[in-house]
């Protein structure tokens, strides 16, 4: 019966990405003459409709995709950006039975309402509100029943699809397999309540040095690895900014202090982050949701992650050069200087900028590019702080336009070095130019 459901779900898979091609094809025809951005966005739209079509694992594949732009362009990052959780509910009889069957029944009788409609459906989970005993609201996340048989399922056909994929030799040095395996290990992990769990009391106990940024209180007697119960938040979401209430500056700088302290002083960064994980709160406390997928930075890498930003926000492109190319993971640049030059090259189109005007979105986003443009790939873990910081200037940008994010972090980033750990050395000596003749 598996592998029926297997096979069938294969060709289904596979007319997907046919009918994706035909309809590409067929826009493409209609469009005319195209120019080379035009063309990659009819393709990079093609590639959304297909995911979003196959539902569930591949929409948050795409989500997580859309935060590698050292693997695809500006382009396909775009518009893999407008895909949403678009899930259906789960009949609440279904949650029940989860419900039944991992709490006691003891846990169970504290419940005394549960709401049957969500108040929000994901992927792998959703949220209903309930009532505790004492008059407590509780926000509740229950797995869904059949979450983790059809993640399995359709992790199987992408290794299978990437291993044909890998065959084409331009699409070999994206490394497919190895992002393929690194979103299993994190759907994994959102597949474990208890680690969320732990996740949430580790961020707890980090921000209690940052007056007004929290998490939800848990309820660990109604906590399980497929139900986890927390306090209810009333809050705006950041995605929402219009209807936050309060000291829209004061929420605007606990939001950047409280990822900049996640990035580059704890180096426990929750690597799920967008505006709709943070909720505004209108006595000025900021809270973050969603903590079942983090990225822990090593002892080892703080000081060379540290040293990196520092270059980017001191617009220093030779040295952030030899950091990029030092440290990363893999490397196909047949010609350092080239891409050290394209890197300078890049810092010198803004120099003079006053900062004030500059957006860390923009000076990253562009030396993304130059990655890309020379192979010179970059850790996973860079991708996270890079979207950490990211939705920390949108969501500083919206609540107060003045803050200027690069002002602000290079004097921070200058605190954290001094007391940042010894680096790792780089896993590449940086190339010595050659030697000039001189003339006789």
């Amino acid at each position: 019966m598996r592998f029926l459901s297997l096979f069938l779900r294969a060709w289904f898979v596979l007319w997907i990405f046919i009918r994706a091609g035909l309809v590409h094809a067929w826009r493409r025809l209609r469009a005319g003459r195209l120019t080379r951005e035009q063309a990659q966005r009819l393709r990079a739209d093609a590639l959304t409709e297909a995911l979003e079509r196959l539902g569930a694992t591949f929409i948050k594949f795409g989500q997580i995709l859309s935060t590698r732009p050292d693997l695809i362009g500006p382009v396909y990052v775009e518009s893999l950006k407008t895909l949403q959780d678009a899930v259906a509910p789960e009949p609440f009889s279904h949650i029940e039975s989860v419900l039944e069957a991992e709490l006691p029944e003891e846990a169970r009788a504290r419940l005394l309402e549960i709401e049957r409609e969500p108040i929000a459906a994901a992927s792998v989970a959703q949220v209903h509100a309930a009532t505790l005993d004492d008059g407590t609201k509780l926000a509740i996340k229950v797995l869904r029943p059949h979450a983790r048989s059809q993640i399995v399922r359709d992790l199987s056909l992408m290794r299978a699809g990437v291993r044909v994929l890998e065959w084409i030799p331009s699409l070999r040095l994206l490394s497919l397999r190895g992002a393929v395996d690194r979103f299993g290990d994190a759907l994994e992990l959102q597949l474990d309540f208890e680690t969320e769990a732990r996740n949430n009391l580790r961020f707890a106990e980090s921000f209690k040095r940052l007056e007004g940024v929290e998490v939800p209180k848990l309820v660990p007697e109604l906590c399980t690895p497929r139900v986890l119960t927390m306090h209810f938040v009333d809050g705006a979401r950041a995605t929402e900014p219009e209807e936050v209430g309060g000291d829209r500056t004061t929420l605007a700088k606990r939001g950047f202090e409280a990822i900049i302290h996640m990035v580059f002083r704890d180096g426990f960064v929750h690597a799920d982050m967008h505006p709709g994980n943070i909720l505004l709160c209108e006595d000025g406390r900021l809270v973050f949701l969603d903590l079942g997928l983090v990225a822990e930075i090593e002892d080892e890498l703080k000081r060379p992650w540290i040293e990196t930003f520092l270059a980017l926000a001191q617009q220093d492109g030779r040295r952030a050069a030899e950091l990029f190319y030092g440290y990363a993971p893999e490397v196909h640049t047949p010609d350092y200087e080239r891409f050290a030059q394209d890197v300078v090259d890049y810092f010198a189109s803004f120099t003079g900028k006053p900062l004030g005007e500059m957006e860390t979105s923009a000076v990253v986003a562009g030396m993304m590019n130059v990655l890309r443009r020379h192979r010179v790939m970059v850790d996973p873990v860079f991708t996270v702080v890079h979207i950490s910081l990211l939705v920390a200037e949108g969501l500083g940008k919206q609540l107060d336009p003045s803050l200027d994010l690069i002002s602000m972090m290079a004097p921070f980033l200058v605190e954290v070095l001094a007391l940042a750990p010894p680096g790792k050395p780089p896993n590449r000596e940086t190339p010595k130019p050659p030697a000039r003749s001189l003339a006789a």
